[in-house]
């Protein structure tokens, strides 16, 4: 998939305050701080389309991009530590439950993993909670270019034998780095691959 057209539609704060569910789309979500506007500008080759920000928790919003006036890429507060009231979290946590169970468009959910650390509960427990729920979902483990081929392999397989504890068959994973394009072609690839399930859904 070559992207010719990203652009930014609208900030969310509730899933019905979103554009009309008239394309597919793919929303992209993990802990604070794991380097997810970074991915979406490498996926959209746009500098400056998603705000990056050393600060965890700067996306509060549901934050909707046209791509090629065909999808929508959309941008998810990120869960876990942030410098908010513990209201505001509950808060994000709602809009967010409300969008993923009620967004008829929605036909996959990105989770972001830190390629650098160990499995955090905070993030198994929130894709099992996608899983149990039956929302689609695939993996992307961010920063592989932070440290070693061979450190970043130990924590991704860590991480899967982690989810084989509760999963019979494991999401689809990819490794990614913002910084040498890692995963850029696999990532569009997979979503050019599922956007045809839309129409279908469409004509039943």
């Amino acid at each position: 998939m070559i992207i010719n057209k990203a652009e930014f539609v609208i900030s969310s704060s509730r899933y019905n305050q979103c554009p009309q569910e008239d394309r597919p789309e793919f929303a992209f979500i993990g802990r604070s701080n794991v380097g997810k506007s970074s991915l979406i500008n490498m996926l959209t080759s746009r500098k400056d389309l998603a705000k990056t920000s050393s600060t965890p928790g700067k996306t509060q919003l549901i934050n909707h991009f046209n791509i090629n006036d065909q999808w929508y890429l959309v941008d998810l507060p990120g869960y876990g530590y942030a410098r908010v009231s513990k209201q505001s979290r509950e808060s994000w946590q709602k809009m967010i439950n409300n969008y993923i169970f009620k967004r008829q468009n929605l036909l996959t959910v990105f989770v972001l993993i830190d390629s650098r650390i160990s499995p955090q509960k905070i993030d198994i427990d929130f894709i099992n909670f996608l899983g149990n729920n039956s929302i689609p979902l695939e993996i992307i483990f961010t920063k592989t270019d932070k440290q070693n081929k061979i450190k970043t392999e130990t924590n991704v397989n860590t991480f899967r034998e982690t989810l084989k504890q509760t999963w019979e068959e494991l999401p689809k994973m990819f490794l990614s780095s913002a910084v040498g394009k890692n995963g850029k072609d696999e990532i569009l690839k997979e979503i050019e691959d599922i956007i045809p399930y839309y129409k279908k859904e469409e004509e039943q």
